[in-house]
């Protein structure tokens, strides 16, 4: 049997990922807290621990939890690779208002999907001038 690890006061990176990827969908869909919570049967403070990953999320959790997002548990899950950043696409909409521009910019049509990306790098390169 293997030694039993010491607990760190730390969160698993693993479940710092699942929470990020709990956040980042629940706000893609527009979904409060509160809602998921009350659509999960947990508080919201619970849920906030989830999406910090300060609690670890069990599989029927899991379940509930994708089932109110609108996806398949598994695409809750890290790929295992701990050391890697989120996404992203997940850093993108967990940002105040990267959600809002997303659905906005999936509204858009090719061409000017295009010159908003185009915009968007003029803009940086003056930033980061």
């Amino acid at each position: 049997m293997a030694p039993h690890k010491k607990a760190s006061k730390w969160p698993d990176p693993i479940d710092l990922q699942v929470g990020l990827q709990i956040r980042a969908r629940r706000k893609l869909i527009g979904s409060s807290q509160s809602a998921l919570a009350s659509a999960i049967g947990v508080s919201f403070q619970q849920v906030q621990k989830y999406e910090r990953g300060a609690n670890r999320v069990s599989a029927s959790m899991m379940s509930r939890i994708a089932k109110h997002l609108g996806c398949r548990p598994s695409d809750l899950m890290s790929d295992g690779d701990a050391t890697n950043a989120a996404p992203l696409d997940l850093a993108f909409v967990s940002e105040p208002g990267g959600a809002e521009l997303a659905k906005a910019f999936m509204s858009l049509s090719p061409k000017l999907r295009r010159a908003l990306v185009e915009l968007a790098r003029t803009m940086a390169i003056e930033v980061g001038s």
